[in-house]
C-alpha cells in the first residue's frame, strides 16, 4: 500500500512484524514505502530486459496456457509447462492456490508460528485435509530455507518482497532453484497476485471467472446492508492500537461491498496508522472489527464507542482479516461485515 506523499507519525506499510502472541502480522511493519519500492523497481527494470510491447509489470496475460514469459515485481520467469510442485513463500499465496484447486508441496509460516497453513484455510478446504498434512514448512516468510525449499525439487516459486531482509538476494537464490514469481504481497494487489498466479498455473480464465463473481456477491450483499453504516477496522498487539485505511486488504473488502468508512480511516498515504487508548475514539464507527476485543474493554474510551454499545464490536480472525490476503480470506471477511450489520 504505497504513495509519494509523506505519511503521518505512526503510518504502516503492509510487512511482517512480531505481534504481542509472537506470530508474524504482515499489516505492521514500518519500512521505507513508496521511495524503497521506487528504487526496487528501477533496479528491477534495469535487472530484466523490458517487456514486450503491450505488456505491463506484474500484469498476467489473458491465456490459460502456461505463459512463457511471466513478469511479475521482480523480474521475469521462463514457465513452459502447468507447474504442479509449487512452493509459496508470501501472504496470501497459499490462500489463493488452495482456491485454485492445488496445494503447495511446502509453505514458509509467519514468524513465530509452526504451521505454515492457518486454521481458516483448513476449514475452507476440507476436501484437501490429506494433502495440506503433508506441506513441509520452509521457514518463516521472513527469512526462508532455500535449501529446504530446494530439497523438494519445486517446478514454481511464489514469493514477495515484503518483509525481506534482502529481498533481490532471496529472489535470485530461488530463481537458481526453480522458475520464480514475485507479487506484490499487499491488500490491494490481492486481485492481481490472484491472475498472476493463476496464469504461472495457465488457469487465468477460471480465476477471472471466480473474481468477477466474487465482485458482484460483495455488491449484491452490500446493497442489501444498511449503507450508511461505518466500519471501523482496528487492530491490538505488542501493547499498541492500529487502526485500518481503505488500502488495506480488509478495507478493500468493506469498499467492494460498498459500506461506509470512519473519516479517520479514510487516509491513502498508508495501509495502517497507529493510534493510543487516548484516542480510542477514531475506531468509533456502526460496526467495529477489532482483533482482540475482550482486551480493549478496561480502555476508558472502550465503552462509549458506538459500536460497542450497540453491541456491534466484533472480535474477528486474525488471519484473514489483517494476516492474510486472498480470495478465501476476502470471503471471510464479507461473511463476517454481512453477518454483523444484518444482527
Amino acid at each position: 500500500m504505497t504513495h509519494g506523499a509523506a505519511r503521518p507519525p505512526g503510518s504502516h506499510e503492509l510487512h511482517e512484524v512480531e505481534t504481542a502472541d509472537g506470530r508474524g502480522d504482515e499489516s505492521h511493519r514500518d519500512l521505507e514505502g513508496t521511495e524503497q519500492t521506487a528504487r526496487h523497481e528501477v533496479r528491477q527494470r534495469q535487472q530484466h530486459r523490458s517487456a514486450p510491447e503491450g505488456r505491463q509489470d506484474a500484469e498476467p496475460r489473458d491465456t490459460r496456457e502456461p505463459p512463457g514469459d511471466l513478469r511479475g515485481s521482480q523480474g521475469e520467469s521462463m514457465i513452459n509447462a502447468a507447474p504442479t510442485n509449487v512452493v509459496v513463500i508470501g501472504t496470501g499465496q497459499a490462500d489463493a492456490l488452495l482456491a485454485l484447486g492445488s496445494c503447495p508441496i511446502g509453505a514458509a509460516a509467519p514468524s513465530g508460528a509452526e504451521d505454515p497453513i492457518t486454521q481458516y484455510l483448513k476449514d475452507a478446504h476440507p476436501d484437501q485435509a490429506g494433502t495440506i498434512a503433508t506441506i513441509t514448512s520452509v521457514g518463516s516468510r521472513n527469512s526462508p530455507h532455500t535449501e529446504a525449499i530446494g530439497n523438494l525439487r519445486p517446478d514454481l516459486i511464489a514469493t514477495n518482497a515484503s518483509g525481506k531482509d534482502d529481498a533481490d538476494t532471496l529472489y535470485q537464490s530461488l530463481t537458481r532453484i526453480a522458475p520464480t514469481v514475485s507479487m506484490h504481497s499487499t491488500g490491494q494487489y490481492w486481485r492481481t497476485d490472484f491472475l498472476l498466479l493463476a496464469d504461472a498455473l495457465g488457469k487465468r480464465e477460471e480465476t477471472q471467472r471466480m473474481l468477477d463473481a466474487s465482485t458482484a456477491e460483495a455488491a449484491r450483499r452490500g446493497a442489501a446492508l444498511e449503507r450508511t453504516a461505518t466500519i471501523s477496522l482496528l487492530h491490538s498487539g505488542q501493547d499498541k492500537l492500529h487502526i485500518f485505511g481503505p488500502l488495506s486488504f480488509a478495507g478493500s473488502v468493506v469498499a467492494d461491498l460498498g459500506l461506509a468508512r470512519l473519516k479517520a480511516q479514510q487516509f491513502t498515504d498508508g495501509v495502517s496508522q497507529d493510534i493510543s487508548a487516548e484516542t480510542l475514539d477514531q475506531a468509533d464507527g456502526d460496526g467495529v472489527q477489532s482483533r482482540d476485543t475482550a482486551g480493549l474493554t478496561g480502555e476508558k474510551l472502550w465503552p462509549s464507542l458506538s459500536a460497542v454499545a450497540a453491541g456491534r464490536a466484533v472480535e474477528v480472525d486474525h488471519d484473514p482479516f489483517f494476516l492474510n490476503a486472498g480470495p478465501t480470506a476476502a470471503r471471510v471477511v464479507m461473511d463476517t461485515l454481512t453477518s454483523v450489520l444484518s444482527a
